[in-house]
């Protein structure tokens, strides 16, 4: 009976989905879909500068993993949608963008500079508290970009869908707390 019992326990804690998570009043749904298809909450994280919430980040992905390298390998739907705890400009979203991307990118960043470019125009002058900034990337379209002021845009290519989403989940991450928490290492 005691054996029986474990083997559903454990069954049903291996089998749970992740549920809808809050962070810094910021509620990320269990899901998303995208093309039809149902991407799953891999995790969710905090952008802090200083002592400053800069924007909270909720990771969606077909196949959930705690592995980035098996995320941005997998050629699938994958989505980052960043909602801002504070008011940012384009030069400072685009800055930092681009900075993680540099750190990224490797010796793939001069084949990818005008495609950044284009991602960049698309960020619109500013992004106000309570906006969100989502990237999504689709294979065999590219990367979408939408903000609530901005141009939305598909920038091709998953070499640059993963050169920017190593800005979060890269080996050198614009912050190793956030990148914990999308990869659902901090629960």
């Amino acid at each position: 009976m005691k054996k029986t019992l474990t083997a559903v326990l454990l069954s049903l804690t291996l089998a749970a989905p992740v549920m809808a998570k809050d962070i810094a009043g910021v509620k990320y749904p269990d899901t998303a879909t995208v093309n039809g298809k149902e991407l799953k909450l891999n995790g969710v994280g905090l952008r802090k500068k200083a002592i400053f919430k800069v924007y909270t980040a909720g990771l969606y992905v077909e196949t959930p993993s705690k592995d980035a390298a098996q995320i941005l390998n997998a050629d699938e739907i994958r989505r980052v949608r960043l909602f801002m705890k504070r008011d940012l400009k384009k030069d400072q979203i685009t800055e930092a963008i681009e900075n993680g991307f540099k750190k990224n990118a490797g010796p793939n960043l001069p084949k990818l500079q005008a495609r950044l470019e284009t991602f960049k125009a698309a960020i619109p002058a500013e992004i106000k508290e309570g906006e969100e900034l989502i990237l999504t990337y689709v294979p065999g379209k590219g990367t979408n970009v939408q903000t609530k002021g901005g141009q939305a845009i598909d920038v091709e290519g998953k070499d640059f869908a993963d050169a920017l989403f190593s800005v979060w989940l890269g080996k050198d991450p614009v912050d190793d707390g956030l990148r914990d928490g999308m990869l659902g290492k901090e629960d």
